[in-house]
């Protein structure tokens, strides 16, 4: 137990309690940001416990714990990702509002895991960064009114903030400039496992049944881990089963990275003979010879709108659910070239 001094207390009597500088003390009483969330914690906890005259904001400015999907196939953190953290810790700095990060197999986001999570760091406040909570962790964080927003997530029913790109009218721009460039056998190369995906492809089907002539010709082809390998697998044995396929649409640049390898190893000429447009305009995009078509997705823009929604959210705890879209735009490389319609 704290013994309380008899005289009026002062930051250094926080200091010497807790183990820290005057200086530290005096920037966590103040909520600037730069200081670790245990040593932060920890110093308000002495504060308080002495009787310290906390203010409102550095009482109880709360926190939040961002739990990031981990890549399926190396647990670490994806390039997509990646630029969504650096826009969360930016924004985040910019607010002085403290938070953890975590990365987290999403098979074992439980409510018990991520209660306990939260327990760990003392969050008041939930990122769910490619993460489509289960219905038994949508139940708990409806039941227990935890401050959610989904990053790069939707919840169908509306029940969680949520940020992301606009997956479907992306989707169907991307294909449009596959059918405005003259192809009709287009393969589709996607997943099914995340509701952003399942959007794209939408946004595919849609652009296809827009064609007026009714004759696009699509085969799609499903994937399990999300690699390069696997679409140009998927690729060769797609393209050597019937040859008349003159186009492809990737879910991400990483499928449509493995797409290209296929199509030059056949012999196919991209973007003479092949074309492709990928998705989110990787790292792998501008690095792939020749260059991906793709569409541009703003990583940190979304990262940082979701520690707005998340702010928001603190100060207006009953307020309804509204979901963000940030545009995506093209962005030109060497995998599209215009031809004749057939």
């Amino acid at each position: 137990m704290i013994e309380r001094p008899s005289r009026r207390l002062r930051q250094a009597d926080i200091a010497a309690q807790a183990g820290v500088s005057v200086s530290t003390v005096s920037r966590v009483l103040a909520n600037e940001p730069g200081i670790s969330e245990d040593v932060r914690v920890e110093i308000l906890k002495v504060a308080n416990d002495l009787g310290y005259p906390l203010k409102a904001g550095a009482a109880a400015a709360p926190r939040a714990l961002a739990l990031i999907a981990s890549n399926g196939v190396t647990g670490s953190l994806s390039a997509f990702y990646q630029g969504i953290v650096d826009g969360l810790r930016s924004e985040a700095a910019e607010q002085s509002m403290s938070f953890d990060i975590r990365l987290v197999n999403e098979a074992k986001a439980t409510p018990q895991a991520v209660g306990e999570h939260m327990q760990s760091v003392g969050a008041q406040g939930l990122f769910l960064v490619g993460i489509d909570p289960c219905q038994a962790l949508a139940e708990w964080l409806v039941e227990s009114r935890t401050p959610v927003v989904l990053v790069n997530g939707v919840d169908p029913q509306l029940r969680f903030d949520g940020v992301s790109p606009p997956n479907f009218f992306g989707a169907f721009a991307a294909t449009r400039m596959l059918l405005d460039a003259g192809h009709r056998r287009i393969l589709h190369l996607t997943g099914s496992h995340r509701h952003t995906i399942r959007e794209r492809v939408r946004g595919f089907e849609a652009a296809v049944a827009s064609v007026d002539s009714g004759h696009a010709r699509v085969i799609r082809l499903p994937f399990a881990n999300n690699s390069s390998a696997e679409a140009h697998a998927a690729t060769l044995a797609a393209l050597a089963e019937d040859e008349g396929f003159t186009a492809a649409f990737c879910m991400n640049d990483f499928i449509a990275v493995g797409v290209l390898e296929a199509a030059t190893e056949l012999g196919r000429r991209v973007p003479d003979d092949f074309a492709i447009i990928g998705f989110d305009d990787l790292p792998c995009a501008d690095m792939a010879n020749p260059r991906l078509s793709t569409m541009r997705v703003d990583r940190a823009a979304l990262g940082r709108e979701a520690v707005a929604m998340m702010q928001f959210r603190f100060r207006h705890p009953d307020v309804p659910a509204r979901h963000v879209t940030h545009a995506v735009v093209p962005v030109p490389g060497g995998t599209i070239a215009t031809k004749d319609n057939p």
